[in-house]
């Protein structure tokens, strides 16, 4: 759930402490109170205009997940840029290439059922840090690149349908998404899709449907329109969390500078893992675990 509490005076993990179990730090409220959010049994949709500040959310909740114990990162960038300096942290780094992206998913969804399968044979119903098993975060970067531009018809809607089974079953599993996009429409958001995400973030929209799009039906007329965001306040949006109210938010912002560092750091962490099986495939999910 979405929470806001003030911030911590003592004690702060600092990577390789973190878990993707634990609160993520996203930005602060209108109050200028820290808002977290908690993203392990959910997933974040994020839509607005371009430069909005979707990225910035994304790089966020990317910094979050490279330096958290236990968790591996599949990013899809179709410009490459926007989540190109988390590469050398992802297992899988996608860009503009649908037949690679379609290849990953897939194998994603083999690991789903697999933890499914284990889940079933030890009588539960979902992952908890106690188990030991990887959270795998799934970062798309424009679900409209691989849902409606490059490839075929076939592959686009097949790359929809693999990216809704992720985010209808992949919670409980350990695999959580999130996805961004500036094209919020119903061709590329539709209801039976926006629904299944826990968390959606609003950036600044050209019109209310736009605005409900991403949020819900109805939220615009009631005051919450993502129209009302100044084209100069980036980083501002309308956050809901599943059965709440939105809230206005500001998204908290990475320079490159501080992206490179953390990267950097974070790979120095994950460093041994990676040297102890050097002929592993990055794209090596495990489908076991």
């Amino acid at each position: 759930m979405t929470n806001t509490a003030p911030a911590p005076t003592s004690g702060v993990p600092v990577g390789p402490g973190l878990s993707m179990f634990d609160p993520i730090f996203i930005g602060i409220d209108e109050f200028g109170q820290p808002v977290y959010i908690t993203l392990a049994y959910r997933n974040l949709l994020a839509g607005g205009e371009p430069g909005g500040g979707k990225s910035g959310l994304l790089n966020c909740i990317a910094a979050h997940a490279a330096l958290s114990i236990g968790s591996r990162l599949v990013l899809l960038d179709g410009k490459l840029v926007e989540l190109g300096q988390w590469e050398d942290v992802a297992d899988a780094f996608i860009g503009p290439d649908i037949t690679e992206a379609l290849t990953v998913l897939r194998r994603l969804q083999v690991v789903m059922n697999n933890r499914y399968a284990w889940l079933r044979a030890h009588g539960r119903r979902k992952l908890t840090a106690l188990d030991g098993l990887s959270v795998i975060t799934v970062l798309v970067d424009e679900i409209a690149f691989y849902s409606a531009t490059v490839g075929s018809k076939q592959e686009q809607e097949e790359f929809v349908a693999l990216l809704r089974d992720l985010v209808a079953r992949g919670r409980a599993a350990g695999i959580p998404v999130v996805a961004a996009t500036q094209r919020p429409s119903f061709d590329i958001i539709p209801t039976s899709l926006r629904d299944l995400f826990g968390y959606r973030a609003a950036f600044r929209c050209t019109t209310p449907n736009s605005s409900n799009i991403v949020l819900g039906h109805g939220w615009a007329e009631q005051g919450y329109s993502a129209t009302d965001i100044q084209p100069t306040n980036q980083g501002a949006a309308y956050l809901i969390a599943e059965g709440g109210t939105p809230q206005r938010i500001k998204v908290a912002y990475l320079t490159d500078a501080q992206i490179a560092g953390i990267a950097d750091y974070a790979t120095w962490t994950r460093r041994p893992t990676r040297l102890s099986a050097p002929d592993a495939s990055r794209l090596d999910l495990g489908l076991a675990a």
